[in-house]
């Protein structure tokens, strides 16, 4: 279950309260006079709009900042209220006021979860302890529908692939290419899966003609690569848009986290596995993911364009033999990315194993979407769950790495990945 909502609705279409205010400047200081409060102003920027989103009440609370919400509990004496109130919650609604406890709900998990929700262009979104707690709440809320079956394209981050297989959260699944995917359907299939772009081969899918293909099985699209900056799966089709918030969300490599944005009817069910599996997002995650959203798309944007000349710059460089980029080596589906994005894979000629050690600039780590360059070798770390035979199957060489670029400038980074596979070569 959601927290309640502490920000004006996305839509601003409520009906506005009257507030009431004395004017001393135009009359005297015992007569007031009632006005209507105006709404935000819609703003059409997508950069507006992660500014303000999940903030458009904090100007009228006289506050600044975001307020951060620690309590673990939330004092009534009301009880049979709150036994009205818990009922609304065990269903998946979002009632007015404050919530009964922290595993339902927090103020300011919602101001996060109403600001992602804006800029993916959906209903309502819900936030979870990490990514992988929100890809287990979709799968465990098809499975208590009594559809356990899921259809999945690869390649994908190698824990979903793992979970997905592994069958312990009672799923069942068929991994199919984008055009076999509805074939693959099945009267118990809950959800289609996709990544676009793909870890860690940055594969595209053309989202509209899955979503169109595969419905009425909602599908379920993994943003966490091309974040709402790049593209807005919802807008595509998706009925759920999936983010390993951890990434480029919260941007800075210090938050852990995870996200579902969907429409309500989805939403309302994943409140209710959230609050019978205790995988809530803390509020201290929740109020510095809010904040890594107002500069989403000015680090996506600056990130992307260091990754395109890196990009071109690897595709000729005598150390590597692929590069893998939106856009370089491949096309891109239907219009769907503004941009390439900030991650680039390659295979090397040599040792990869001997570049990630010699680099010194960039960060040899596993993650991606913080403001410092990290390099990892996938087959080792975020793809190693996956059994050779997997891995090889979905083209991720022994020689492949995945290199997500931060905020660093381009020149630095190439002087420091170029000596270092010049030196692994």
């Amino acid at each position: 279950m959601t927290p309640p909502r502490t920000t004006p609705p996305r839509t601003h279409e409520t009906q506005p309260e009257t507030q009431t205010e004395t004017r001393p400047e135009t009359q005297p200081e015992t007569q007031t006079e009632t006005r209507t409060a105006l709404p935000p102003p819609r703003h059409a920027a997508l950069a507006t709009r992660a500014v303000h989103a999940g903030r458009d009440d904090l100007a009228d609370l006289g506050l600044h900042a975001a307020p951060l919400d620690l309590s673990t509990t939330y004092p009534s004496r009301d009880s049979r209220g709150e036994a009205e109130r818990l009922d609304a919650f065990g269903a998946g609604e979002v009632p007015p006021g404050p919530p009964v406890y922290a595993r339902i709900g927090n103020p300011t998990v919602a101001r996060f979860e109403n600001a992602l929700a804006e800029l993916e262009g959906c209903e309502a979104a819900v936030a979870f302890a990490s990514g992988m707690a929100a890809l287990s709440a979709c799968l465990l809320a098809a499975v208590g529908a009594g559809k356990p079956h899921v259809v999945a394209v690869r390649p994908l981050y190698g824990s979903t692939d793992h979970l997905l297989g592994c069958g312990l959260l009672g799923t069942e699944v068929t991994f199919a290419e984008p055009e076999k995917a509805a074939a693959a359907l099945r009267p118990d299939t809950g959800l289609v899966m996709v990544e676009s772009p793909a870890n860690p081969l940055l594969t595209e899918v053309d989202l509209r003609a899955l979503a169109e293909a595969v419905a009425p099985v909602p599908l379920l699209a993994d943003n966490t690569f091309a974040t709402p900056v790049l593209q807005q799966p919802a807008r595509h089709g998706a009925r759920l848009v999936l983010h390993s918030a951890t990434k480029f969300l919260g941007g800075h490599g210090d938050v852990l986290g995870g996200v579902v944005a969907c429409d309500e009817e989805h939403a309302r069910v994943l409140r209710q596995v959230r609050f019978l599996t205790g995988a809530v997002l803390h509020p201290l995650a929740g109020y510095l993911l809010l904040r890594g959203l107002s500069t989403l798309p000015l680090r996506v944007h600056t990130a992307s364009a260091t990754a395109a000349v890196l990009a071109q710059r690897l595709a000729g460089h005598p150390a590597v033999s692929r590069v893998y980029y939106p856009g370089l080596s491949h096309g891109r589906s239907a219009g769907q990315m503004a941009g390439g994005g900030a991650l680039v894979s390659f295979e090397t000629v040599g040792d990869p194993h001997a570049a990630i050690g010699a680099v010194r600039l960039i960060t040899p780590a596993v993650s991606l979407g913080s403001v410092d360059t990290l390099i990892e070798h996938p087959a080792s770390i975020s793809h190693h769950i996956l059994d050779p035979q997997a891995r090889a199957a979905n083209g991720i060489s022994d020689r492949l790495l995945r290199m997500s670029v931060g905020l660093e400038d381009v020149e630095d980074l190439w002087d420091d990945l170029d000596r270092a596979l010049r030196a692994a070569a």
